[in-house]
């Protein structure tokens, strides 16, 4: 089965092309102004939302001194070995 488009055929009358490209541009107008009031929306939206992270972390009380006092600190120990650039590892 073979499925084919009729031919596009463009008007020869001037005031069908100049309309059909009027209307060609506001579409892209409209399009690109869309496509802004998105973007501004979902930037806006963002920066809200790290301000109200921010304010919700600067709420927290630290925890002070002696709290920390008790506690062992994060730290991985271990044995490291420097591998060098070209040459193979032993182990």
């Amino acid at each position: 089965m073979h499925f084919s488009m009729p031919s596009m055929r463009r008007s020869r009358h001037p005031l069908v092309r100049v309309i059909s490209l009027l209307l060609g541009v506001a579409l892209i107008a409209l399009l690109l102004v869309f496509g802004l009031a998105v973007a501004g929306v979902l930037l806006v939206g963002g920066v809200i939302l790290l301000a109200v992270r921010q304010w919700k972390q600067a709420r927290v009380p630290a925890k002070s001194a002696a709290a920390n006092a008790g506690h062992q600190p994060t730290v991985l120990e271990g044995e490291f070995v420097v591998i060098q650039q070209g040459r193979p590892v032993a182990h």
